[in-house]
């Protein structure tokens, strides 16, 4: 049984890239589906395509590489089951500069911190990433 199935996948696509594969399969749920979204459009992942493995819904992620190097330098589970996190509208500041980008769970769904800034909208933070 897994607790945070959020950390369970980023550290898939983590140890993914380190090994340099070419995909990884994570888990399905809907919150995970969004995240995987976000790092879609925002060039951080190749692509994605749901799939059964033994029965079971998975994402297949497909990981991204520039020059044989990952794309993701740093991809952190900020918002734990343990310690929530959470961030009033006025109080979301660009991650590293705006290189980066925190990725929040809002009343109007999973947002990148550019789009909850201009939505005006807090929320939870679940990662961070650049």
């Amino acid at each position: 049984m897994i607790t945070d199935p959020i950390a369970d996948a980023l550290t898939r696509i983590r140890n993914g890239q380190m090994v340099r594969k070419e995909f990884v399969d994570v888990r399905y749920s809907k919150i995970i589906e969004g995240i995987i979204k976000i790092l879609k459009e925002n060039g951080f992942v190749k692509n994605f395509k749901l799939s059964k493995v033994d029965n079971k819904a998975v994402i297949r992620v497909y990981l991204k590489y520039n020059n044989r190097e990952p794309v993701i330098n740093e991809l952190k589970r900020v918002s734990k089951p343990g310690l929530r996190r959470y961030t009033a509208a006025k109080l979301i500041k660009p991650y590293k500069n705006g290189i980066g980008m925190r990725i929040l769970t809002t009343p109007k769904g999973i947002l990148t911190d550019r789009e909850a800034r201009k939505e005006n909208v807090g929320g939870e933070i679940l990662l961070e990433i650049w």
